[in-house]
């Protein structure tokens, strides 16, 4: 990205000079700045530009460009004055999120199980394109799903009420609506409920390599050298088809109500429009699939561990979704107001003190999960008071180059024997979905955490290192 038309407003933040619409507010350093795809200020400028817009549009360190809008972008609207409601601002793999769990395991005790449990982990967790599981779910039944979330899940046997409490909303958003998802939606979804599926979900087990905040990481029950399994997959097939469904409709209403898109792939719709409040519905539906799937995943992750490992505890650390428009007070310019914020490839980050968190988090504030590579590491942060982006922080390394540059670049094969010699088995049905996924075709995840934490959007607790990764 050129900096040319940017002004820095510290070392970490800058602004767009110049542009039509609201402000636009990018979180990085200079190098993060001149390493993004020129992209990103386009849809970001373009976002500024819709009606009901609260603030500045902005976007995290990790951000990359997207469908529409980019991923890493942030966006808040205010329904009372015209704000919107955009799907390409939630993305298609609605609720796509991250649960981490922490287990009462040492990498020590583990060395001599890691390739067995690698192995048992591999046949438990279904994943890859279009990979279906052993749960075949009735129309009646994935509605439950879509109203119940983890929820549903916890009350078929799929883990514990406690797994709930560290759960966004406990489990179950309010508002879905299954009679605003299409047929097809729920038939590509009946068997895919506790599926990891492909692209970049992954199932990995990691070691706490180091602690950066003492108070927090014990209050989030975490030490060096203990063994941590992060699940990072969303609503699959379903939630990619409310996204391709509702993007025709909420064009259709843009021209309807005379919105003037900078970029049809923004299609949007007022919040209190009828479409705007059918998709809504709908992608609440979709967010509660996710967390009763991730839910479910974390079921078939405690059983494998317990083939391998007998005695393996794994408890819910968090679960936080990525890709959301999730109805948030927030204070602006002194006053509370009720906004719909949206977080594409963003994480929300509340601060300690927040109201929602759980008792145990509540003086530390939430915690917030940068996801690395299979190569590098990943980042536990806790949510800050006075964030700057209602809220919001990283949620991943981001994306440095294209899945097609790095097929051209890296062999799945070479790759994976590469990281078997440092350490880290993988396992994957595909070759090419490895090679996509490699780790130099990621941003440098600790240059992504150190900005997050300079920007005050998060401050770090843990890294940790990755020692097995199930992808699809």
């Amino acid at each position: 990205m050129k900096l040319d038309r940017l002004q820095p407003l510290s070392e970490t933040a800058w602004t767009l000079t110049g542009a039509a619409g609201a402000a636009v507010k990018l979180f990085a350093t200079r190098d993060l700045l001149e390493a993004m795809d020129e992209k990103v200020l386009e849809q970001i400028a373009n976002v500024a530009r819709l009606p009901g817009l609260v603030g500045a549009a902005m976007t995290m360190p990790d951000a990359h460009w997207g469908y529409g809008f980019p991923i890493g972008g942030v966006a808040a609207f205010d329904a009372e004055e015209g704000g919107v409601v955009s799907a390409g601002g939630v993305g298609f793999d609605i609720s796509c999120g991250i649960r981490c769990l922490r287990t009462n395991l040492t990498l020590e005790a583990l060395v001599p199980c890691l390739e067995p449990l690698a192995d048992e982990l591999f046949r438990s967790i279904p994943a890859g394109v279009g990979e279906e599981g052993s749960l075949k779910l009735s129309v009646a039944e994935l509605d439950q799903v879509m109203r119940g979330g983890a929820r549903w899940a916890v009350e078929r046997g799929y883990g514990t009420p406690e797994d709930l409490d560290y759960v966004e909303e406990y489990g179950r958003v309010e508002g879905a609506r299954p009679e605003n998802v299409s047929e097809l939606a729920k038939k590509r979804q009946r068997g895919e409920m506790g599926t990891l599926g492909s692209g970049n979900h992954y199932l990995e087990v990691q070691v706490v390599e180091r602690i950066y905040d003492r108070e927090a990481a014990q209050a989030y029950g975490l030490a060096e050298g203990q063994i941590v399994v992060s699940i990072h997959c969303g609503s699959r097939g379903l939630g990619h088809q409310i996204g391709t469904d509702y993007l025709v409709t909420l064009a259709r209403a843009a021209s309807r109500l005379g919105i003037d898109l900078p970029d049809r792939e923004l299609a949007c719709a007022p919040i209190k429009s009828p479409e705007g409040q059918q998709y809504l519905g709908a992608m609440n539906a979709a967010i509660n699939c996710a967390l009763a799937n991730r839910q479910i995943l974390t079921h078939l992750a405690r059983e494998a561990f317990r083939r391998v490992v007998p005695g393996a505890r794994l408890d819910t650390l968090f679960d936080v979704s990525h890709n959301t428009c999730k109805v948030e007070r927030h204070r602006v310019n002194g006053g509370e107001r009720r906004l719909h914020v949206h977080r594409k490839g963003a994480t929300r980050a509340f601060g300690p003190g927040h109201p929602d968190l759980p008792p145990r988090y509540r003086a530390v504030g939430q915690p917030v999960i940068i996801g690395g590579s299979m190569g590098t590491g990943s980042y536990v942060l806790a949510g800050v008071r006075d964030n700057p982006a209602f809220s919001s922080a990283s949620h991943g390394a981001g994306r440095a180059m294209s899945r097609r540059q790095a097929l051209q670049r890296w062999s799945g094969r070479e790759l994976i024997d590469e990281l078997r010699g440092r350490g880290i088995l993988i396992r994957t049905k595909s070759m090419r979905g490895a090679a996509e996924e490699a780790p130099g075709a990621y941003k440098d995840v600790d240059a992504v955490a150190e900005v997050t934490e300079a920007a005050q959007l998060a401050r770090r607790v843990a890294f940790l290192k990755p020692k097995i990764c199930i992808k699809g």
